[in-house]
């Protein structure tokens, strides 16, 4: 499953991600990854979360941060939930129509069995309509 977080930029969906992620790593039997695009918030995250810094691994088009996401999955068989803070900007979707990325998401959560949480700095109104019953939270 793919949800997104919306709003504009300094809304507070960070905040709503970070908590969001720090309630369910007590919930959940396998492992969390917590992508994002600096090490800033390492420190509000839970110490079980894995954080992951995309730049550092210098993902530069949609296409190759899909790879990076199939090649987090592939090392890990028992994770289950993938967090992705700054979506636009680590995924290099920046100005860009998002759906057919997060389409390809949902095919990745179906097969492996990993839930995908995406904070989309725009405005529901600017999101395609197939991603409309994605949002969980728009602020």
């Amino acid at each position: 499953m793919v949800q997104l977080i919306v709003g504009e930029k300094g809304k507070g969906k960070t905040k709503y991600l970070l908590d969001k992620v720090n309630t369910e790593i007590k919930e959940v039997n396998g492992s969390i990854v917590y992508l994002d695009k600096s090490p800033k918030h390492m420190y509000e995250l839970n110490n079980k979360v894995r954080l992951i810094v995309a730049p550092d691994y210098m993902v530069e088009s949609s296409e190759s941060f899909l790879g990076f996401v199939t090649g987090i999955i592939s090392q890990d068989h028992d994770l289950e939930q993938m967090y992705f803070d700054s979506f636009l900007k680590i995924a290099c979707l920046e100005g860009q129509d998002i759906a057919p990325v997060v389409e390809k998401l949902e095919k990745m959560s179906e097969k492996f069995g990993v839930d995908f949480v995406l904070s989309v700095s725009q405005n529901e109104a600017e999101l395609a309509d197939s991603l409309k019953s994605k949002i969980i939270v728009s602020l």
